[in-house]
């Protein structure tokens, strides 16, 4: 198979930051050509941004179905491998369920659906296809989040206790109190974001996040909801209790109207033995605390790390790394998927997350609308 694998775009054109995110990232380690796709829902918009891009127009359809007939007609190793799905929610299901039926790889933004049951008939789908399925939790690629997961799973932690995942961020505070803008942005319309907003959007990262690093699976939650205006059909704010297997228990806090919060996604894991602290905006700083030791701060790129770890980091101990590089670990993994190479089960986030995702997110939705109560996931 040749070094570089040919990539499929669907949505991320214009001014959009996960498009920019997502085509940096497949870059990065040199594993993607972007060789065409669907940028824009209107074609001439899409072939104008492939132009500014600098990716050949031949290659660049009018819509999904044009890509599938006409990729299929080149032969195999000419032709398109893998799609990025980076549209809007509500075109996810569709999308990813049409290029696994005609035999494309699929790396899919979150959340995978916008409810469970189209969540398991896209599992279902992907066992039929035997094809590599990703969705793009994107923090899961930092390395000393890697590093947590892999010293937890050693057991540095010993039994675990509690977890508390927050993300925090204050841009719908610029829409939510006017209501004509709350009531046209895409983001709290259920028909394209489906049932949640906050708690779809990034409360589901803290989810993932607990799972991922722990090993561990939420049971049950429960949940409340902010939503601040009666008019208002999405979350815009929450808190959910969880209980996981061992008997652990947690609290996952997501918001959207965090009043001057960026992007505040931060994790702490509590063991017998020690505790772990990371935050998204500092990402380089893994702390360890304990009861009987000072602190201690694990950074990436040195020997002392875990070899999952080292292979998503690139530059030497100093030199920071981010967002841009987090989602390269992940589009990394998935090339050495594509290839039939060896890979850790930490590379990229699954089809299994996905499903875990759209469970969490109905749980608390459900939760919520009858008054609070515990619910159990699949």
């Amino acid at each position: 198979m040749p070094k570089k694998i040919k990539l499929g775009i669907l949505g991320g054109g214009g001014d959009s930051l996960i498009g920019v995110l997502h085509r940096v990232a497949a870059y990065i380690n040199d594993n993607y050509e972007i060789t065409g796709g669907v940028f824009n829902a209107a074609h001439e918009e899409s072939v104008a941004f492939a132009k500014e891009i600098d990716i050949p127009t031949g290659r660049v359809y009018a819509d999904l179905d044009a890509l599938i007939e006409a990729e299929l007609k080149l032969p195999e190793e000419e032709r398109i491998q893998v799609c990025s799905v980076l549209t809007p929610n509500f075109l996810h299901f569709p999308m990813a369920k049409k290029l696994l039926e005609n035999g494309f790889h699929v790396i899919c933004e979150k959340p995978m659906t916008t409810n469970y049951e189209e969540a398991k008939i896209l599992q279902a789908t992907l066992a039929k296809a035997k094809k590599v399925f990703a969705v793009t939790h994107t923090y899961t690629g930092y390395p000393m989040v890697r590093q947590m997961r892999e010293m937890i799973k050693a057991g540095e932690l010993g039994k675990i206790h509690k977890v508390d995942a927050r993300y925090y961020q204050g841009w719908i505070n610029s829409i939510i109190h006017d209501k004509e803008k709350r009531s046209s942005v895409w983001r709290l319309d259920p028909k394209k974001a489906g049932i949640s907003s906050c708690m779809g959007d990034i409360g589901v990262h803290a989810f993932n996040m607990i799972e991922f690093t722990t090993g561990l699976q939420v049971k049950s939650l429960l949940c409340d909801f902010n939503y601040l205006y009666d008019d208002n059909q999405m979350d815009v704010d929450g808190t959910v209790l969880i209980r996981m297997d061992q008997h652990v228990k947690g609290v996952i806090r997501s918001s959207q109207v965090a009043t001057g919060e960026e992007n505040g996604l931060a994790i702490a894991i509590y063991g017998e033995k020690g505790a772990f602290r990371w935050e998204q905006e500092n990402p380089n700083f893994l702390y360890k605390l304990s009861d009987t030791e000072p602190l201690q701060v694990y950074k990436p790129g040195h020997a002392y790390n875990s070899e999952l770890s080292l292979d998503g980091t690139k530059l030497p101990p100093g030199h920071p790394e981010g967002i841009f590089d987090a989602m390269a670990n992940i589009y990394l993994g998935v090339a050495k998927a594509i290839r039939g190479e060896a890979y850790n089960d930490g590379e990229f986030p699954t089809m299994l997350d996905g499903v875990r995702g759209l469970n969490f997110i109905e749980s608390t939705v459900e939760s919520n609308k009858q008054g609070n109560i515990w619910i159990e996931l699949d």
